[in-house]
């Protein structure tokens, strides 16, 4: 009885199984499908802004170790940023 009771409220219209149901997997078809909504400018910006902002907390604080990485961090991923939106333009055109 309890088991029919679950089902009853388990088995919805949006439940069952349909030919259209495909189950998620970052295939090529599913990357074709979602184009990527972020713009390189706006992930650069947004790098550049966390990477300021921690940059301005360590010249308060008086830490040129801290500034010294951190600016050679932010270089390094921009860069590795760079590569990565290169390959994404890139697959985006095929």
């Amino acid at each position: 009885m309890l088991f029919e009771q679950l089902t009853k409220f388990l088995d919805t219209e949006e439940s069952t199984e349909s030919v259209d149901d495909v189950p998620p997997r970052l295939t090529f078809k599913a990357i074709e499908a979602l184009r990527m909504s972020r713009t390189r400018e706006r992930i650069l910006t947004n790098l550049e802004e966390m990477y300021r902002e921690a940059f301005e907390r360590a010249k308060e604080t008086g830490d040129p170790a801290a500034m010294t990485t951190l600016d050679f961090a932010y270089r390094r991923e921009q860069l590795y940023f760079e590569i990565l939106l290169d390959v994404r333009d890139a697959v985006e055109k095929k």
